[in-house]
C-alpha cells in the first residue's frame, strides 16, 4: 500500500516535496482568504472579522447603491478602454523593431523589460516627485517650459483631470516592456518559411506582410496579453493609492475599485463585510469581462 502511494521509484513523493510547500502556501495565503472574504460578504462585520449577525444580501445591494462604488467602475471602464489598446500598440512595437535587430538585441530587449523590475509604489513616487512634480524643478514642467507652455499642476487640480497622463504613462513605462517579451517569444515562432512564400506571392515588406502574416501568426500571444491587460487595468492600485491617497479635491470616481474597497474595509468604519461585498462584485465583474473578451476572441475554438 505504502509503496503504491509512493509511485515507482517515489516520484509520488518527490512530487509532493517539491509542491506541496507551494500548494499549502497558495491555500493558506490565497483560497482561504477569498473564501473567508465571501463569507464576510454576508455578515454585519464592523471592526471584526468573526461576525455573528448575518444579513444576507444586503451588503451588495448597498454596494450597488454607492454611486461612489458604480462610478470608480464605470470610469475605469474608460481607463481599461484606454490603457489596453495603447500597451497592446506600444508592446507589439518595440517587439517588432527589437525582433527586427541584427545586432544588440539582446541589449535592447534588457532594456525596455528592465521598468518591469521596479516596484509600481517606487515608480509613482518618481513620476510624483520628478517627472511630474507640480513645480518649476519637474521634468515635464521643465519640458513645458522651453517652450513656452505656464507650468501645469499635474496631480493638484482635479480639472481639467491631468492626473490620467500621469497614471496612463507610469502604467505604460511599466507594463510594455513585459508585453514586448510575450510578443518576441510570438515572433520568433513564426516559420520564417511563410515569409518567403509572402514574398513570393508579391507581399511588399512592411504593411503587407505584416497583415496578412505576422498579425495573423500572433492571435494566441494577442489574445493572451489582452486578457491579461483587461484584468491587470481593474486590479490597478499601487499607483493610484501613491499618486492620488493624499492629494485633496478629487471626485470618488478618480479612486480605482481596489482603492475604493480598501479605504472602505480598512477607513474609519472599517466595513469588512461591505469591503468584501464590493471584492467579490469586482471579481464577477473582471471574470464576465474576461469570459466575453475570450469569446469574442474564440479562445479554445477550434481553427479549421
Amino acid at each position: 500500500m505504502l509503496r503504491r502511494l509512493l509511485g515507482p521509484q517515489n516520484r509520488n513523493l518527490w512530487f509532493w516535496v517539491f509542491v506541496g510547500p507551494f500548494a499549502v502556501g497558495l491555500a493558506v495565503f490565497t483560497y482561504v482568504p477569498l473564501g473567508w472574504s465571501v463569507y464576510l460578504s454576508f455578515f454585519d462585520a464592523h471592526n471584526t472579522v468573526t461576525p455573528d449577525r448575518f444579513v444576507g444580501l444586503d451588503n451588495y445591494r448597498a454596494m450597488l447603491r454607492d454611486h461612489a462604488f458604480t462610478g470608480s467602475l464605470a470610469t475605469f471602464g474608460v481607463f481599461t478602454a484606454f490603457i489596453v489598446p495603447a500597451t497592446f500598440g506600444l508592446s507589439l512595437a518595440l517587439a517588432l523593431m527589437v525582433n527586427r535587430l541584427t545586432r544588440a538585441r539582446a541589449f535592447f530587449r534588457s532594456v525596455f523589460f528592465l521598468p518591469v523590475a521596479c516596484s509600481y509604489v517606487v515608480a509613482a513616487l518618481i513620476w510624483k516627485m520628478s517627472v511630474f512634480n507640480g513645480v518649476r524643478f519637474g521634468l515635464a514642467n521643465t519640458v513645458l517650459g522651453w517652450f513656452g507652455v505656464e507650468q501645469v499642476a499635474w496631480l493638484s487640480a482635479p480639472h481639467p483631470p491631468w492626473y490620467w497622463l500621469v497614471v496612463v504613462s507610469l502604467r505604460l513605462w511599466l507594463q510594455a516592456g513585459f508585453y514586448m517579451v510575450l510578443f518576441l517569444a510570438g515572433l520568433q515562432r513564426i516559420p520564417p518559411q511563410l515569409y518567403e512564400a509572402a514574398a513570393v506571392d508579391g507581399a511588399r515588406p512592411g504593411w503587407q506582410v505584416f497583415r496578412h502574416v505576422t498579425f495573423p501568426q500572433l492571435r494566441a500571444t494577442s489574445v493572451a496579453v489582452a486578457l491579461l491587460l483587461v484584468i491587470n487595468a481593474f486590479q490597478a492600485f499601487d499607483e493610484f493609492y501613491t499618486l492620488l491617497s493624499d492629494s485633496r479635491g478629487y471626485p470618488p470616481y478618480a479612486r480605482p475599485p481596489l482603492v475604493y474597497l480598501y479605504y472602505t474595509a480598512l477607513g474609519q468604519e472599517q466595513n469588512l463585510g461591505l469591503g468584501s461585498a464590493g471584492a467579490v462584485i469586482l471579481a464577477l465583474v473582471i471574470a464576465v469581462v474576461t469570459v466575453a473578451q475570450a469569446r469574442w476572441f474564440g479562445l479554445g475554438r477550434k481553427e479549421g
